[in-house]
């Protein structure tokens, strides 16, 4: 079957919610109940024990992007060239990067205080190359890495491909110290079944619009009933606008993946029996592909600006794209070895940073995962919910500060220069896909 998510495929599904129908009255409403909705809901009714709090999605809940991403728990972000240490950007990248570690151990105390079991890894993940010449200035990149706290360690040649199990990749970065590996599938499921009794869900429920009546409430508009509330946290990421809010400065890009079937007994041994990894490119559009804990290996080589969704049979050439990528780094694997593809959507900005605002009185929205949705996700919602309830803190006030996505020009000019772009970018990762 086309278009199936594998994270989801093995994931024991959670009960059903009703769609909205009527006129409902609540406390809070939070629109989309992904990573950043759920955990929003969580801080809030930690905050607001007596309140109620009404949740709405589009589709069945814990099941959008959060759910199709690649699992990566980020911390540490591969620092750019004028990110090093000793250079003007380190003190930004250095800013970011304690936000960083705040989202793991967000992710980690959402994990430990829900129980859980999401094939959670603390054992970081590689920043790892083909080509030698895409991984430069290393030893400039330890000291960085190590300068924001994190593990960093050089490998290559034959000690790089007894780790991996593959001699695909010739030079790598291993990080540590807070980059982590889950299942997100099982993670944001964790996060939906342990709503408390004051949060309510509605499921499969498209908000057309937001409505400011005389008394200063907002309302919420479905196809068969509405909320109205006194607070309103949008957190729909890609999809902000179906909210109504424009002016988010961030964009989505459709990605498509693929997971194979397990690894066979013979085929794991051929392998050096790795331990379960996750990998990063170095080029933007370069592969993430991941060994999983039952033997899998999931690809996601590819990335797109697209104004249109893509079709079954655009899927299937992405399929045949990921296969090619599977063959070079497991010459034993082909495309009849895959068991899922599917695609998802990535919010991004110019910045590479979020938008995180106070829209207008009592509507609060973030936006702009840039690849880093199940840490940073985790954080926002929580950090949003505050945000929306008055509290401050120096962690909220260095989000806030940060959270500039940067000017994007009007389409349809953004559309052909995005479209460019990503063809330049695609050139330029041309060995590492």
């Amino acid at each position: 079957m086309m278009n199936q998510c594998g994270w989801i495929a093995l994931t024991e599904p959670s009960p059903g919610h009703a769609p909205l129908r009527g006129a409902q009255k609540a406390d809070w409403l939070i629109i989309g109940a992904g990573i950043t909705g759920l955990s929003a809901a969580h801080s809030l009714a930690e905050l607001h024990p007596q309140a109620r709090i009404v949740i709405v999605d589009r589709q069945r809940a814990a099941q959008g992007a959060s759910a199709r991403n690649s699992g990566f728990a980020v911390a540490h972000e591969n620092p750019a060239d004028n990110e090093l240490l000793g250079h003007n950007g380190f003190a930004d990248y250095q800013a970011d990067t304690l936000i960083g570690l705040a989202a793991s151990q967000e992710v980690r105390t959402r994990i430990a205080r829900h129980q859980i079991d999401c094939e959670y890894r603390d054992s970081g993940y590689y920043f790892a190359v083909s080509d030698p010449g895409k991984l430069c200035r290393v030893e400039a990149r330890l000291q960085t890495l190590n300068a924001v706290g994190a593990s960093a360690q050089f490998l290559q040649g034959p000690q790089l491909a007894k780790t991996l199990g593959t001699e695909h990749y010739q030079a790598a970065i291993w990080c540590g110290n807070g980059n982590a590996l889950l299942q997100p599938a099982k993670y944001v499921k964790g996060l939906l079944d342990a709503l408390p009794e004051s949060v309510t869900l509605y499921e499969n429920t498209e908000i057309s619009g937001l409505e400011r009546l005389s008394d200063g409430q907002i309302r919420a508009n479905g196809p068969s009933g509405n909320v109205t509330a006194r607070q309103v946290l949008v957190c729909l990421n890609a999809f902000i606008p179906r909210a109504g809010i424009e002016t988010s400065s961030t964009f989505a890009m459709e990605l498509s993946a693929s997971l194979t079937r397990p690894l066979t007994d013979q085929e794991f041994a051929a392998i050096g029996s790795a331990a379960p990894w996750g990998v990063l490119s170095t080029r933007p559009l370069g592969a993430t592909v991941r060994l999983t804990p039952d033997r899998r290996v999931m690809i996601r080589n590819t990335a797109e600006y697209r104004t249109k969704d893509l079709t079954e049979s655009n899927l299937l050439l992405r399929r045949k794209h990921h296969a090619l990528g599977l063959q070079r780094r497991f010459p034993g694997l082909s495309e009849q070895d895959i068991q899922y593809t599917w695609t998802g959507h990535l919010s991004a900005s110019r910045s590479g940073q979020p938008y995180f605002a106070k829209v207008q009185e009592g509507i609060y929205a973030v936006a702009g995962c840039n690849g880093s949705g199940v840490a940073r996700g985790t954080l926002w919602g929580r950090l949003l919910a505050e945000l929306a309830s008055g509290a401050s803190s120096e962690l909220l006030h260095s989000v806030m500060h940060r959270a500039q996505p940067g000017w994007l020009p009007p389409r349809p000019f953004f559309d052909l220069g995005a479209k460019v772009r990503m063809r330049l970018e695609a050139v330029r990762a041309r060995t590492e896909i």
